[in-house]
């Protein structure tokens, strides 16, 4: 790699870390607003429950393996029945609190929240989101709406795929090469895959960030003008990953070759 593009990686370090830095794990965050304060009454699956208010909770910034809840031909994930009850384990029937950081509802009125069990000093303790990834138990899926302390969520992943444990120990979810006959296989899926960019490309109004040495047919990440926005947002320049060696998450679509679309930066993990 030429000196200019070391240095460029190592600028594009900095300003990543300090992104994703920029806050703290705990609840009272000046990023993250204060909401409900209920009981757990059930678990849906391994990232969504019920209040007692009736309230349905989604914990964002993770995603658990999902189980059918009755939709016809859906597929069970690997270890979804047990991310079901592992979520079950730490919080069912505990007094838990809700935090925002942006977008507080979906599309389906669930609440899109930080969840964190109230200690013996009604004081928020063990965040769920950080307790399910370091179980082994979900993956980090951040969203471009929402805020969270994503730096904490990737070290409690690490943890748990470095030591095998829950969804660590399935191939189903292993870390994918960017190898794209291979990738082509995952399309309509979540996959983490790690590999080198080898180029980045603007082609009118649409950055692409190129896996191999035909973009036709090698993996590419795709930002639209949305996800440039949110770059800049961050004070992050997509050009300056050229070269770098990378660990990205999304769903795989196939346009040309397999493709993932990089809507903000908060999932990518820079790994050189």
């Amino acid at each position: 790699m030429p000196k200019i593009r070391k240095f460029r990686v190592r600028q594009f370090a900095t300003l990543l870390a300090g992104a994703l830095l920029s806050g703290t794990a705990s609840a009272d965050d000046k990023k993250l607003t204060a909401g409900e304060i209920g009981h757990v009454e059930s678990i849906v699956d391994g990232d969504t429950l019920f209040l007692d208010s009736g309230l349905k909770v989604r914990l964002s910034a993770m995603q658990a393996p999902k189980i059918p809840l009755g939709r016809p031909g859906y597929p069970t994930w690997p270890l979804g029945q047990e991310a079901k009850e592992e979520l079950g384990n730490i919080a069912n029937g505990k007094r838990v609190q809700l935090f925002y950081g942006g977008l507080r509802r979906d599309r389906y009125d669930r609440a899109l929240a930080q969840v964190f069990l109230i200690d013996e000093n009604g004081q928020p303790g063990v965040w769920l989101q950080e307790e399910m990834i370091r179980r082994g138990f979900a993956r980090v899926y951040t969203w471009p709406d929402t805020w969270q302390n994503s730096s904490k969520l990737y070290s409690a992943e690490i943890d748990a795929r470095d030591n095998n444990r829950g969804i660590w120990s399935d191939d189903f979810y292993r870390v994918r090469s960017p190898e794209p006959n291979s990738l082509a296989q995952d399309m309509d899926s979540f996959q983490i895959v790690e590999g080198i960019v080898t180029s980045v490309a603007k082609v009118r109004s649409n950055v692409f960030l190129n896996f191999g040495a035909d973009y036709r047919t090698d993996f590419t990440l795709f930002l639209d003008k949305a996800g440039q926005k949110n770059f800049k947002k961050s004070g992050l320049d997509p050009q300056s990953l050229e070269g770098a060696r990378i660990r990205v998450r999304g769903w795989v679509e196939l346009e040309n070759g397999p493709m993932m679309i990089l809507d903000h930066p908060e999932r990518i993990e820079l790994l050189d």
